[in-house]
């Protein structure tokens, strides 16, 4: 391939990136504007969107079946991201899209940790800058004294961590059954671990006693178009590019999400914000990039993917 090809196809690359990113930061929008309680909404995106895998999965004459040690590790997989969507449904309703979508994204933070305590990896210097520096721009934004904050505002940040921590876990898992598939693709791995996670959340929802009737044709339009939007079209776009696109941009490209999220609830849910937020908001998000990147060399062993 000449250069000329080789950066064209590494541009559109960029393009689609950005493209999944931007529609992903839509996710904790519709959340927000749904009427049904946060595990029925979690619920729906998983069946729904898992169905439409699915079909993409049939479509593409593609399987689902990978081998016994895969399928253990899809199965963790969606057990990790339905608590995911639990706990960050609710710091949506709690903080808002912007702030918990920020939260989730400290997942690079938490992959980065997973890798040196158990793969043996190098405690990379910007790892120990990005840490304190994100946590500094999160203190920015909701502010340091902690006792001054409402019970829910409280919770929501709480819900935030909880989510950042097990969509680490869900990548983690994802990339275990990568390593054990037999000829299925990333689709198919998705698909499975979608499914098995309205499985558990359907189960969550009874235990909670949690309704899951749709009161109006309005939500079912939004729970529709969250699926198609958060847990399809989006990261379709998204994992069918990071073979074009370097490592290294891969990171910068993805935090297009968080930044659109944050922009997202200052338009349209009237968010308050002031050039201390602004500066916090920056400062978490710059954190996450320079955690995010991989080593000069190297290719990130991780899936590029933020929250959401």
């Amino acid at each position: 391939m000449s250069d000329g090809q080789g950066s064209s196809t590494a541009r559109g690359g960029a393009i689609r990136v950005l493209a999944g990113a931007a529609m992903i930061s839509f996710a904790p929008v519709f959340v927000r504007l749904m009427s049904v309680p946060p595990t029925t909404s979690a619920f729906y995106r998983t069946l729904i969107g898992g169905l439409m895998l699915l079909a993409v999965v049939r479509i593409r004459g593609e399987r689902l079946w990978s081998g016994r040690g895969a399928i253990l590790a899809l199965v963790a997989a969606g057990l990790f991201f339905a608590l995911d969507l639990w706990a960050w449904h609710r710091s949506i309703w709690y903080v808002g899209p912007g702030l918990s979508t920020l939260l989730a994204n400290f997942q690079v933070f938490c992959l980065a940790l997973a890798g040196v305590a158990l793969f043996g990896e190098r405690l990379r210097a910007r790892l120990v800058i990005a840490i304190p520096l994100a946590f500094v721009g999160l203190a920015l934004i909701v502010g340091v004294d902690w006792s001054s904050l409402g019970s829910d505002y409280r919770w929501g940040i709480i819900f935030g961590l909880v989510t950042a921590v097990s969509y680490a876990a869900y990548i983690l898992c994802l990339r275990r059954a990568r390593l054990k598939a037999i000829r299925v693709t990333v689709v198919g791995d998705l698909t499975v671990a979608s499914l098995f996670s309205a499985a558990a959340l359907l189960l969550v929802a009874l235990g909670e006693g949690v309704s899951l009737a749709v009161p109006t044709v309005r939500d079912a339009g939004l729970l529709v178009g969250y699926a198609l939007v958060a847990q399809v079209l989006g990261w379709l776009l998204i994992t069918s590019s990071l073979k074009d696109v370097p490592a290294s941009m891969v990171g910068l490209l993805l935090l297009f999400q968080p930044t659109l999220a944050f922009i997202w609830d200052v338009l349209i849910f009237g968010r308050d914000f002031g050039p201390v937020e602004i500066g916090g908001a920056a400062l978490a998000l710059f954190a996450i990039y320079l955690g995010s990147r991989p080593d000069a060399g190297r290719g990130s062993g991780k899936h590029g993917q933020g929250a959401g």
